[in-house]
């Protein structure tokens, strides 16, 4: 009885030993995986310091009186990115980073002086298309102070003074309004090296009166009014149904993975739409962007995410198969890699025919341009103008 009492004590020992180890092993591993994680997550980091930036963050009035304004970013913005595009700086192309405020809203509280912030610096340049066309106008109160002050303090500024760092704001009041004085929020502005660029949608001189210039120059930015209420025409081209059809063909080589993979493929496809339903010309030049190195979605597409090391091929073979969608869940582990690899090939093969179209467009388009009549600026001109004149300051050149 004695002799197996203890052959039972020493199995049990055994078993609590060998469950011992298997834990300890397992939370090795686990910490080994998030040690591995932390490390290319730094890497990552790293890489983007190393690389110049454009940090640009826009604030629109979306007052009552400003659906036009709000029209005209939304028209815009990927004009302005294909204008950023051909960036240098020794050499190396900017990683470009923007953030989108709206301010003068009473939808907003007016503990945050009516400011919100739809987005941080982000280079998922779908999330601020997503923002723009969710902003409606309505009020009110109209504190240029306080809005910059909100983007100085809640955004993450590079500290290396030979990036742009870049605010827009546009609007119509006076920019003297609101509890915060302007002058100290340019102030707190200039002390991190932002550059701070007015746009006075209105008359150049009541521009001027309201205090619009005056704010530009105590930032060292520049100046502009624009004509808020000008309607954008995008020029139809012979291009645009080839360039519209391989944009299509560019979504397939998309991969979503992760928790909010999914649901960001969605929002690529639904910013397409909103796009395309102004015109077919916006929808173009958003396939244009979608071709360049700007549009960076290394946060939800695994191709992306492997082309930036930002995934390593341990991490995708190691992966677990919910975080990946459907077409890759039944692939043999070795088989993950050659099937990104693929994605990735007819990515810059579909990317190569757009921008050969988009060329080829841009000479049509330019043509038609010249016959006629020069239009009053708009919020294209604005932000392109300022960028490429605070660029060429920092060793920044923009090539047509």
């Amino acid at each position: 009885m004695k002799s197996a009492y203890c052959k039972t004590q020493t199995n049990r020992a055994r078993m609590l030993i060998f469950s011992l180890l298997m834990s300890v092993m397992s939370t090795m591993t686990s910490h080994s995986s998030i040690a591995t994680q932390i490390y290319y997550d730094q890497t990552h980091d790293r890489d983007e310091h190393k690389s110049p930036k454009i940090q640009l963050a826009i604030l629109l009035d979306t007052s009552n009186s400003m659906d036009g304004l709000i029209d005209q970013t939304r028209n815009q913005l990927w004009q302005v990115i294909n204008e950023f595009s051909t960036a240098k700086k020794n050499g190396v192309t900017p990683i470009l980073e923007v953030a989108l405020f709206e301010y003068g809203n009473d939808n907003n509280s007016s503990h945050t002086g009516f400011v919100r912030k739809l987005n941080g610096f982000t280079q998922e340049l779908d999330k601020v298309s997503e923002g723009l066309f969710s902003l409606t106008t309505n009020g009110g109160s109209e504190f240029c102070g306080f809005a910059i002050n909100t983007a100085v303090a809640n955004l993450r500024w590079s500290p290396d003074d030979n990036n742009i760092k870049a605010i827009f704001i546009a609007g119509n009041e006076p920019f003297t309004q609101g509890p915060v004085n302007y002058k100290a929020a340019i102030n707190l502005a200039k002390k991190k090296g932002i550059s701070v660029n007015t746009i006075h949608a209105g008359a150049y001189d009541t521009g001027i009166q309201g205090g619009w210039q005056q704010g530009a120059l105590i930032a060292g930015g520049d100046y502009m009014s624009i004509n808020a209420d000008r309607k954008i025409v995008h020029i139809e081209a012979p291009q645009d149904k080839k360039i519209t059809e391989l944009n299509a063909q560019l979504n397939q080589t998309y991969i979503p993975y992760g928790i909010e993979g999914k649901e960001k493929a969605i929002r690529q496809q639904e910013q397409d739409k909103r796009n395309s339903e102004i015109s077919s010309g916006l929808l173009v030049k958003r396939a244009k962007t979608k071709s360049s190195s700007f549009y960076n979605n290394d946060a939800w597409d695994l191709v992306d995410a492997m082309d930036k090391g930002k995934i390593t091929k341990e991490q995708l073979v190691n992966m677990k198969k919910e975080a990946l969608p459907k077409s890759m869940q039944n692939l043999a582990e070795e088989e993950r890699q050659a099937y990104v690899i693929e994605k990735n090939k007819e990515r810059k093969r579909i990317k190569a025919k757009i921008v050969d179209l988009s060329e080829k467009r841009e000479r049509y388009v330019t043509e038609k341009k010249s016959k006629q009549i020069t239009a009053a600026p708009s919020i294209s001109d604005a932000l392109t103008q300022s960028i490429k004149n605070q660029g060429g300051k920092k060793e920044y050149s923009f090539e047509r």
